[in-house]
């Protein structure tokens, strides 16, 4: 485990040194995103928290300021503890509530400590959220909160057990939906840290139907080399897998044909009653204030 779990920790190192050198702006290891690891014991299939490692390692080394952003559906919560007291870490997690999930936190009202206070961002969304509504809460929460941030570098845990077919969880998102994460997760570190982004991987327990497909976009979105959400399925990877399982129920696509076009949250009036909206409001009113933005202002 010690050996397994220092390889993990490593490549993640690899990827932050390449980035703080220079060598490149983007970085990818998706055997990283152990984040559950504390710093004193091991946590929900954590043994070391790479993320964490990684991004100490930054700040050790010349980086003044990062935005860290999760999006598995379990709180990152391990990264968020080792970086509570920290004004140069923003933290932002997306989870599945944690009323109804492990590890049990991860409320709007955990906001940072300290000097600190309102860099720890959560937002808990109810089981079953679909990719249109999860994409509404992230646009309402994590562009304007990086705009204000103005991180040196975007460090991304990409888990996807936010699937509606992972049996560990609860959220119904597709690979459709993993797929525009990536893609604005691009978008976002051009637009706010210069380009500089570092994704992990995480969670993800469809090993067969859903992590492939998501990961493989994850790749391919960090070397600007896009797959298509319906191009088809590798003939040799097929191949491969069948003659392993075959009794495996594999898709025809890199996609699950689902809709991700979502309707842009509208301020503080839009739908006290929808709990995804009732979410993003408690979030952005715990914490925008600490970046000079106005929580209800769906301009901020």
């Amino acid at each position: 485990m010690h050996d397994a779990a220092s390889l993990v920790v490593g490549g993640s190192l690899l990827a932050a040194e390449r980035i703080a050198s220079g060598a490149a702006d983007r970085a990818v290891h998706i055997a990283g995103g152990l984040h559950h690891a504390m710093r004193d014991h091991a946590a929900g299939f954590c043994i070391y928290n790479d993320c964490a490692v990684a991004m100490s390692w930054l700040l050790d080394n010349g980086v003044n300021r990062i935005a860290y952003v999760d999006v598995d559906v379990h709180h990152g919560d391990g990264v968020q503890a080792a970086f509570y007291r920290d004004p140069r870490v923003l933290t932002i997690s997306l989870h599945q509530h944690p009323l109804t999930l492990w590890p049990g936190t991860g409320s709007a009202d955990e906001v940072g400590a300290g000097e600190a206070a309102g860099t720890a961002v959560n937002l808990p969304l109810p089981p079953n959220t679909r990719d249109p509504a999860w994409l509404r809460a992230f646009h309402a929460v994590v562009p304007p909160l990086l705009r204000a941030f103005r991180p040196d570098v975007l460090v991304t845990q990409c888990g996807v057990d936010t699937h509606e077919e992972d049996p560990l969880a609860d959220l119904s998102l597709s690979v459709d939906g993993h797929r525009e994460i990536y893609r604005t997760l691009r978008s976002l570190a051009g637009e706010h840290a210069g380009g500089r982004w570092l994704a992990v991987g995480g969670g993800g327990y469809q090993v067969l139907r859903v992590v492939p497909r998501s990961w493989t976009h994850l790749l391919a979105t960090v070397t600007d080399r896009d797959v298509a959400a319906n191009a088809g399925l590798p003939g040799e990877w097929v191949a491969g897998v069948l003659d392993s399982v075959p009794s495996a129920r594999l898709p025809a696509r890199m996609g699950d044909g689902a809709d991700v076009g979502f309707r842009p949250w509208r301020g503080a009036g839009d739908d006290p009653v929808d709990p995804v909206d009732a979410a993003i409001l408690a979030t952005r009113r715990a914490v925008f204030p600490s970046h000079g933005l106005d929580p209800d202002d769906p301009g901020d």
